[in-house]
Protein backbone atom coordinates (compact mmCIF):
# COMPACT_ATOMS: atom_id res chain seq x y z
CA UNK A 1 0.00 0.00 0.00
CA UNK A 2 1.34 3.32 -0.87
CA UNK A 3 1.86 5.59 1.93
CA UNK A 4 2.13 9.37 1.80
CA UNK A 5 5.29 10.34 0.11
CA UNK A 6 4.98 7.63 -2.44
CA UNK A 7 1.80 10.00 -3.65
CA UNK A 8 3.86 12.82 -3.60
CA UNK A 9 6.44 11.56 -6.16
CA UNK A 10 3.29 10.72 -8.17
CA UNK A 11 2.17 14.15 -7.84
CA UNK A 12 5.74 15.58 -9.26
CA UNK A 13 5.97 13.05 -12.20
CA UNK A 14 2.47 14.23 -12.90
CA UNK A 15 2.60 18.05 -12.49
CA UNK A 16 2.91 18.69 -16.09
CA UNK A 17 -0.44 18.06 -16.92
CA UNK A 18 -1.64 20.47 -14.77
CA UNK A 19 -3.54 23.13 -17.04
CA UNK A 20 -3.91 20.68 -19.90
CA UNK A 21 -7.28 19.22 -21.22
CA UNK A 22 -8.36 15.70 -21.35
CA UNK A 23 -8.28 14.72 -24.55
CA UNK A 24 -9.52 11.05 -24.03
CA UNK A 25 -10.93 9.19 -20.67
CA UNK A 26 -11.13 5.64 -20.70
CA UNK A 27 -10.92 2.44 -18.04
CA UNK A 28 -13.65 0.66 -16.09
CA UNK A 29 -13.75 2.71 -13.02
CA UNK A 30 -17.81 3.04 -11.97
CA UNK A 31 -17.71 6.66 -12.55
CA UNK A 32 -19.09 9.23 -15.89
CA UNK A 33 -15.73 8.48 -17.27
CA UNK A 34 -17.69 11.30 -20.48
CA UNK A 35 -17.36 13.97 -17.98
CA UNK A 36 -13.44 14.15 -17.99
CA UNK A 37 -13.21 14.69 -21.54
CA UNK A 38 -13.04 18.25 -22.84
CA UNK A 39 -11.94 19.52 -19.34
CA UNK A 40 -9.09 20.94 -17.59
CA UNK A 41 -7.00 20.13 -15.14
CA UNK A 42 -7.12 22.49 -12.68
CA UNK A 43 -4.60 20.85 -10.31
CA UNK A 44 -3.03 17.71 -9.07
CA UNK A 45 -2.82 17.30 -5.24
CA UNK A 46 -2.45 14.52 -3.10
CA UNK A 47 -3.94 14.01 0.52
CA UNK A 48 -2.37 10.94 2.63
CA UNK A 49 -2.89 8.15 0.24
CA UNK A 50 -5.47 9.80 -1.96
CA UNK A 51 -4.21 11.24 -5.81
CA UNK A 52 -7.10 14.32 -6.57
CA UNK A 53 -7.58 15.49 -9.74
CA UNK A 54 -9.56 18.65 -9.93
CA UNK A 55 -11.56 20.17 -12.75
CA UNK A 56 -13.91 23.54 -12.43
CA UNK A 57 -16.80 21.88 -10.52
CA UNK A 58 -15.94 18.28 -9.39
CA UNK A 59 -12.87 16.21 -8.85
CA UNK A 60 -11.28 12.37 -9.04
CA UNK A 61 -10.35 10.52 -6.08
CA UNK A 62 -7.96 7.77 -6.45
CA UNK A 63 -6.97 5.38 -3.98
CA UNK A 64 -4.69 2.77 -4.56
CA UNK A 65 -5.92 0.07 -2.16
CA UNK A 66 -3.26 -2.17 -1.41
CA UNK A 67 -2.45 -3.12 -5.06
CA UNK A 68 -2.97 0.46 -6.80
CA UNK A 69 -0.26 1.34 -9.29
CA UNK A 70 -0.13 3.72 -11.98
CA UNK A 71 1.86 4.27 -15.65
CA UNK A 72 3.10 7.50 -17.16
CA UNK A 73 3.09 7.42 -21.05
CA UNK A 74 2.99 3.50 -21.20
CA UNK A 75 -0.10 1.34 -21.11
CA UNK A 76 0.63 -1.98 -19.11
CA UNK A 77 -0.40 -5.55 -19.40
CA UNK A 78 -3.20 -5.18 -16.93
CA UNK A 79 -7.10 -3.69 -16.61
CA UNK A 80 -7.11 0.47 -16.73
CA UNK A 81 -9.15 1.70 -14.26
CA UNK A 82 -8.69 5.04 -15.28
CA UNK A 83 -6.45 6.10 -18.12
CA UNK A 84 -6.37 9.58 -19.27
CA UNK A 85 -4.88 11.43 -22.57
CA UNK A 86 -2.93 14.69 -22.82
CA UNK A 87 -2.31 16.30 -25.55
CA UNK A 88 1.75 15.89 -23.60
CA UNK A 89 1.34 12.64 -22.27
CA UNK A 90 -0.61 9.65 -20.85
CA UNK A 91 -1.89 8.99 -17.29
CA UNK A 92 -3.22 5.15 -16.33
CA UNK A 93 -4.03 4.32 -12.94
CA UNK A 94 -4.78 0.05 -12.23
CA UNK A 95 -6.29 -1.83 -9.28
CA UNK A 96 -7.00 1.53 -7.90
CA UNK A 97 -10.41 2.76 -5.97
CA UNK A 98 -11.76 5.71 -8.26
CA UNK A 99 -14.33 8.01 -7.31
CA UNK A 100 -15.72 11.47 -8.65
CA UNK A 101 -17.31 14.19 -6.38
CA UNK A 102 -18.69 17.30 -6.82
CA UNK A 103 -17.17 20.46 -5.94
CA UNK A 104 -13.99 21.46 -4.73
CA UNK A 105 -11.27 19.50 -2.53
CA UNK A 106 -10.73 21.99 -0.37
CA UNK A 107 -14.04 21.94 0.81
CA UNK A 108 -13.67 18.17 2.37
CA UNK A 109 -10.33 17.74 2.63
CA UNK A 110 -8.61 18.86 6.06
CA UNK A 111 -4.84 19.63 4.61
CA UNK A 112 -3.36 20.24 8.21
CA UNK A 113 -3.76 16.70 8.84
CA UNK A 114 -1.41 15.63 6.03
CA UNK A 115 1.64 15.07 7.16
CA UNK A 116 3.57 15.74 3.86
CA UNK A 117 1.90 19.12 3.66
CA UNK A 118 3.23 22.23 4.97
CA UNK A 119 -0.08 23.30 6.74
CA UNK A 120 0.13 19.99 8.89
CA UNK A 121 -0.63 21.30 12.24
CA UNK A 122 0.94 19.54 15.29
CA UNK A 123 -1.43 21.52 17.86
CA UNK A 124 -3.97 19.96 15.86
CA UNK A 125 -2.62 16.55 16.00
CA UNK A 126 -2.11 16.49 19.82
CA UNK A 127 -5.30 17.99 20.51
CA UNK A 128 -6.69 14.46 18.44
CA UNK A 129 -4.38 12.43 20.06
CA UNK A 130 -5.86 13.16 23.65
CA UNK A 131 -8.79 13.55 22.73
CA UNK A 132 -8.55 9.28 21.87
CA UNK A 133 -6.37 8.28 25.00
CA UNK A 134 -7.59 4.62 25.66
CA UNK A 135 -6.29 3.67 21.85
CA UNK A 136 -2.66 2.21 21.51
CA UNK A 137 -0.37 4.30 19.54
CA UNK A 138 0.12 1.55 16.69
CA UNK A 139 -3.57 2.32 16.45
CA UNK A 140 -3.57 6.33 16.52
CA UNK A 141 -1.08 6.55 14.02
CA UNK A 142 -2.42 5.14 11.24
CA UNK A 143 -5.53 7.01 12.10
CA UNK A 144 -5.46 9.14 8.52
CA UNK A 145 -7.35 12.31 9.85
CA UNK A 146 -4.58 12.73 12.37
CA UNK A 147 -1.52 11.47 10.44
CA UNK A 148 -2.84 11.62 6.69
CA UNK A 149 0.13 9.58 4.57
CA UNK A 150 1.61 7.52 7.33
CA UNK A 151 1.04 3.77 6.93
CA UNK A 152 2.56 1.05 8.27
CA UNK A 153 6.23 1.19 7.60
CA UNK A 154 6.85 4.75 8.67
CA UNK A 155 4.60 3.88 11.86
CA UNK A 156 7.04 1.27 12.50
CA UNK A 157 10.03 3.83 11.98
CA UNK A 158 8.92 6.29 13.86
CA UNK A 159 7.76 4.32 17.03
CA UNK A 160 11.68 2.68 16.82
CA UNK A 161 13.18 6.20 16.86
CA UNK A 162 10.96 7.58 19.50
CA UNK A 163 11.58 3.99 21.92
CA UNK A 164 7.85 3.58 22.06
CA UNK A 165 6.51 0.11 22.22
CA UNK A 166 3.76 0.20 19.87
CA UNK A 167 0.93 -1.32 22.21
CA UNK A 168 1.43 1.99 24.27
CA UNK A 169 -1.63 3.26 25.27
CA UNK A 170 -1.90 7.27 24.18
CA UNK A 171 -2.62 8.44 27.32
CA UNK A 172 0.14 7.00 29.30
CA UNK A 173 2.83 8.45 27.11
CA UNK A 174 4.84 11.23 29.01
CA UNK A 175 4.49 14.59 26.96
CA UNK A 176 8.29 14.45 26.05
CA UNK A 177 8.05 11.27 24.07
CA UNK A 178 5.07 12.25 22.50
CA UNK A 179 6.70 15.71 20.93
CA UNK A 180 9.27 13.14 19.50
CA UNK A 181 6.95 11.25 17.89
CA UNK A 182 5.12 14.66 16.70
CA UNK A 183 8.64 15.87 15.39
CA UNK A 184 9.13 12.06 13.49
CA UNK A 185 5.74 12.30 12.27
CA UNK A 186 6.89 15.19 9.84
CA UNK A 187 10.90 14.35 9.75
CA UNK A 188 10.72 11.08 8.63
CA UNK A 189 7.86 10.77 5.90
CA UNK A 190 10.23 13.37 4.57
CA UNK A 191 13.48 11.60 4.39
CA UNK A 192 11.62 8.58 3.39
CA UNK A 193 10.66 10.57 0.02
CA UNK A 194 14.21 11.15 -0.40
CA UNK A 195 15.24 8.05 -0.06
CA UNK A 196 12.42 6.33 -2.10
CA UNK A 197 13.23 8.78 -5.44
CA UNK A 198 17.38 7.29 -5.08
CA UNK A 199 16.15 3.64 -4.68
CA UNK A 200 17.40 3.46 -1.17
CA UNK A 201 14.77 3.26 0.85
CA UNK A 202 15.09 -0.14 2.17
CA UNK A 203 18.42 0.18 3.61
CA UNK A 204 17.64 2.72 5.98
CA UNK A 205 14.71 0.76 7.33
CA UNK A 206 16.07 0.19 11.33
CA UNK A 207 13.08 -2.12 12.41
CA UNK A 208 10.56 -2.64 9.61
CA UNK A 209 11.07 -6.27 8.28
CA UNK A 210 14.27 -6.51 10.17
CA UNK A 211 15.41 -9.40 12.55
CA UNK A 212 18.00 -7.69 15.05
CA UNK A 213 17.52 -4.41 16.62
CA UNK A 214 21.02 -2.34 16.42
CA UNK A 215 20.71 -0.63 19.79
CA UNK A 216 20.36 -3.62 21.91
CA UNK A 217 21.54 -6.39 19.41
CA UNK A 218 18.31 -8.53 20.32
CA UNK A 219 15.57 -9.80 17.55
CA UNK A 220 12.84 -7.60 16.78
CA UNK A 221 9.76 -8.51 17.99
CA UNK A 222 7.20 -9.26 15.01
CA UNK A 223 3.96 -8.90 15.72
CA UNK A 224 0.18 -8.06 15.11
CA UNK A 225 -0.75 -5.43 17.12
CA UNK A 226 -3.74 -2.86 18.00
CA UNK A 227 -7.62 -2.92 16.40
CA UNK A 228 -6.15 -2.67 12.98
CA UNK A 229 -4.03 -6.16 13.67
CA UNK A 230 -1.47 -4.17 11.24
CA UNK A 231 2.46 -5.61 11.99
CA UNK A 232 4.65 -4.73 14.11
CA UNK A 233 8.33 -4.98 14.27
CA UNK A 234 9.64 -3.56 17.76
CA UNK A 235 12.56 -4.04 20.34
CA UNK A 236 10.55 -5.12 23.45
CA UNK A 237 13.40 -4.11 25.81
CA UNK A 238 14.75 -0.38 24.31
CA UNK A 239 10.66 0.20 22.99
CA UNK A 240 9.05 0.88 26.21
CA UNK A 241 5.54 0.27 26.96
CA UNK A 242 3.76 2.65 28.57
Amino acid sequence: MPEGPTLSILKQKTAHFEGHKVLKATGNAKIDIDRLVGKKVVSLQTWGKHFLISFDDFYVRVHFLMFGSYAIDETRNAKIRLGLTFSNGVLNFYASNVKLFEGKVEDDYDFSADVMNPDWSEPKARKKLNAIPDEMICDTLLEQDIFSGIGNIIKTEILYRARIHPESKTREIPSAKKKILLEQAVLYPQQFLDWKKKNELKKHWEAYAQKTCKRCDLPFVKKETGKKKRRSFFCARCQVKY
